[in-house]
């Protein structure tokens, strides 16, 4: 496969494993074509166009310093000049990071509008949402707006190394996964929910490395009520004020990544349980279920950085070594 091939397949299982359907992704991108064609012809220079056919502004190939036919990717959850320095030595073809960097990095807070129609789809009032979703998003720009963005896309210029991020798509991929293996039972108490978890490798490994699925609201014996995923894609943490409509409209539960205090005690004061998944072993499950595509493409994998790689590729000689 090609930088661009790999590139184009993420972006696939991404709009596929959205929570959006397939119809407001297109309908979001001939949005997108339209204000573009009424700009000014000065303000198009500026305009990423790359955004044109890509909805998801945090997922872009940073550098191609040789166009080459892809045998083997260095993959990281967070890559920096360290693991630019270890392609190096590890002669690999592509270095894949799911964090963003470079201009996805910069672009990050524009993929948050994914969360309002999230949200909508358990019950906010989509109005509600967009107000409470805009704000949150000033803010996390207006956070990442200082930062150095192209550290790690200059090192891997100046030392030749292919290098792509993969954000929201493969958070897509780790939202849906849950969603649908959730959907499947029905859980009562929160208890059954947490314990739900050790059954999903990525998790099972976080759990013996002291970080794994953790309760940080209510208790193992709460009931469930409603779950909500609005914790896991979207780019990152929404307003905490989201969390007394979500209480309102039913929801009893809701799965995140990560979640900071403030965000906790909101969920908290209103009465909503908090399952935090973990932030590097979800990270890793939505990067797997994407890594395995490459894998059927005969592409070694080599995590590094906090990736806990997990194929599902002859998923029964992966739980065995697993288990031992």
């Amino acid at each position: 496969m090609t930088i661009e091939e790999i590139y184009n397949l993420v972006i696939k299982m991404g709009i596929d494993a959205d929570f959006r359907k397939n119809e407001r992704i297109k309908k979001i991108l001939q949005e997108r074509k339209k204000k573009f064609q009424n700009l000014p012809q000065k303000e198009k220079e500026f305009f990423d166009k790359e955004s044109l056919t890509n909805p998801f502004s945090d997922t872009r190939i940073l550098n191609i310093a040789k166009d080459k036919d892809i045998k083997k990717v260095l993959v990281g959850i967070g890559v920096s000049v360290s693991e630019i320095l270890i392609a190096t030595k590890l002669k690999v073809d592509l270095v894949i990071s799911h964090h963003p960097l470079g201009v996805a990095l910069a672009g990050l807070s524009e993929v948050m509008d994914l969360q309002a129609e999230v949200l909508a789809q358990y019950g906010v009032p989509i109005n509600v949402a967009e107000k409470l979703i805009e704000s949150r998003t000033s803010e996390v720009y207006r956070s990442i707006s200082p930062g150095n963005h192209q550290r790690v896309v200059d090192a891997a210029k100046i030392l030749g190394v292919n290098l792509m991020c993969a954000h929201t798509p493969c958070d897509n991929l780790v939202a849906n996964f849950l969603k649908k293996e959730i959907e499947k039972r029905k859980f009562e108490k929160v208890g059954d929910l947490l314990d739900f978890f050790d059954s999903i490798p990525e998790y099972k490994i976080a759990k013996k490395q002291k970080v794994g699925p953790t309760l940080f609201a209510g208790n193992r014996e709460n009931y469930c009520g409603k779950i909500a995923l609005t914790e896991i894609t979207g780019g990152t943490e929404g307003n905490p004020k989201i969390y007394e409509w979500l209480a309102k409209n039913g929801i009893g539960t809701i799965i995140g990544m990560h979640v900071s205090e403030g965000h906790r005690k909101e969920a908290e004061k209103n009465f909503l349980n908090v399952l935090i998944a973990g932030h590097m072993s979800s990270d890793s499950l939505g990067v797997n279920l994407f890594l395995d595509e490459l894998e059927k493409q005969g592409i070694q994998i080599i995590p590094c950085s906090g990736l806990i790689r997990f194929s599902r590729i002859g998923s029964i000689k992966s739980i065995k070594k697993l288990k031992n």
